[in-house]
């Protein structure tokens, strides 16, 4: 996704640091729940924010684990557990819709929780895949930034 971005939105969370490992309690070996995102330094032109968690080690290419856009701007943090305030949520690769946490069949994998700053409002049917997303916001985003983390599973038993 090609443009110029502006000031940059910074992304972090009291649960991991970035590149660290997100502990188990917000993956399938855990509850399952998202962890607490805490958003800084949006820019004064954003109109709506997006977000996209993916696993881009997964072999066949990177599953989505949350898609959610129309995100009001002035949000400054997605809490524990909850989809962001006024949010559409869009189908994850598990087939359903919300947040669905890392569960790799082996090894470690890396997590990235992307953040888009976008210039419109996006008319995206609900419940809508990936391409759908990244099509609607091609040349309206302002700013993205990310937050990584890492998972491997105890036990390594696939899925």
């Amino acid at each position: 996704m090609a443009g110029v971005y502006l000031q940059a939105v910074k992304f972090t969370s009291p649960a991991f640091n970035h590149g660290l490992q997100i502990p188990s309690k917000y993956t399938c070996d855990g509850k399952n729940i998202n962890p607490h995102l805490v958003i800084h330094g949006v820019p004064a032109r954003c109109k709506y924010l997006a977000l996209i968690m993916e696993d881009p080690d997964a072999p066949g290419g990177p599953p989505v684990h949350w898609l959610a856009w129309n995100i009001p701007p002035d949000t400054r943090e997605i809490r524990e557990h909850s989809a962001p305030f006024g949010a559409v949520e869009g189908i994850n690769d598990a087939g359903g819709t919300g947040y669905t946490g890392p569960g790799p069949s082996e090894g470690t994998h890396r997590y990235f929780f992307r953040l888009f700053a976008l210039d419109k409002r996006l008319d995206v049917p609900i419940e809508a895949a990936r391409e759908e997303l990244e099509t609607a916001m091609q040349g309206r985003i302002l700013s993205v930034t990310e937050l990584a983390g890492t998972y491997q599973r105890t036990n390594e038993a696939p899925l």
